[in-house]
């Protein structure tokens, strides 16, 4: 399966990064850094600089017909970048009409929003974030991990980087079966 992982040029919480990519590689998945700019990314922890990391595909120069599922990693400024670039979130979009796999976790789901992709869906997140769903026509859980099939998709939304083991075993597990 090749999976994307869409992060912005700066932002993403590197642990939002780090651990699904490292469990989808384990499983013998490609995983491809797909960012807005070419060149690296800049990961945080928390508000602190952590490492950076090689982007592999600009979002203008590729698309979801290239990737079998989509995984949106946190961070708080990570999704608010995205959400103001439109091959981006035109990029997320494409995912749900094309019926593609997408998990989001932390704060991702802000990128979800702007895509127009919430309404009718039942979804986590980061706490924050319940109101700008619930004005997106969702509707916000308080879940550790939130499998949605309720569109056309299936959607694996988290809360938080505590809820990374959950959220990388259940990801996997529906892109499988998504793209068997």
């Amino acid at each position: 399966m090749r999976i994307a992982f869409l992060t912005a040029p700066e932002g993403v919480e590197q642990v939002e990064l780090t651990e699904p990519w490292e469990a989808a590689k384990e499983a013998g998945h490609e995983t491809v850094l797909v960012s807005t700019k070419p060149g690296e990314i800049q990961a945080f922890n928390h508000l602190d600089k952590a490492d950076t990391f090689p982007v592999d595909a600009v979002v203008g120069d590729t698309s979801a017909d290239s990737f079998d599922a989509l995984v949106l990693p946190g961070g708080v400024a990570n999704p608010d970048f995205l959400r103001m670039d439109e091959k981006a979130v035109a990029f997320v979009k494409d995912f749900f009409e094309q019926g593609r796999p997408v998990a989001a976790i932390c704060h991702a789901p802000w990128t979800l929003v702007e895509a127009g992709v919430v309404r009718g869906r039942v979804l986590t997140s980061w706490p924050s974030l319940r109101t700008d769903i619930g004005n997106a026509g969702g509707t916000w859980v308080d879940e550790q991990v939130k499998i949605c099939d309720q569109g056309p998709n299936k959607l694996v939304t988290s809360r938080k980087p505590d809820d990374l083991k959950a959220f990388c075993e259940t990801f996997l597990d529906v892109f499988a079966q998504e793209t068997a």
